[in-house]
């Protein structure tokens, strides 16, 4: 079951450092409930996830990240993840430090993600 998370947090965060926002959406279920943010509504449709992820090869760079598995089940996963990237239109790097809650599939495609982050730029 861990190496399942393990592989899925892999491959998104893989694909975001590589700015292929294209893998990213192909690890998600078409219909995943998808929380940008804790306190907003989730997207609405695969479209608006879509929106979310397709800026990023133009607004940041230079990304890096590290994540450990905080706790597990066949329900879901919590993970603590921390990153560090350049933001493109200023230059200014940030370090991001937060929290997803995620579940999959069968098909170990992501249905449910939920995102906590506190952002620091230098």
């Amino acid at each position: 079951m861990r190496e399942k998370y393990d592989n899925w947090i892999k491959s998104f965060m893989n694909s975001w450092k590589n700015l292929d926002w294209k893998s990213t959406l192909e690890i998600l279920d078409k219909n995943v409930e998808y929380y940008e943010n804790p306190i907003d509504k989730p997207c609405s449709n695969f479209t608006d996830v879509t929106n979310l992820w397709n800026i990023i090869e133009d607004n940041q760079k230079n990304i890096d990240y590290n994540y450990d598995i905080i706790l597990f089940d066949e329900k879901f996963c919590i993970v603590h993840w921390q990153m560090t990237r350049t933001l493109l239109q200023n230059n200014k790097t940030q370090k991001i430090d937060g929290i997803f809650q995620i579940s999959l599939n069968s098909d170990e495609k992501c249905t449910y993600f939920k995102q906590w982050r506190y952002v620091k730029e230098n």
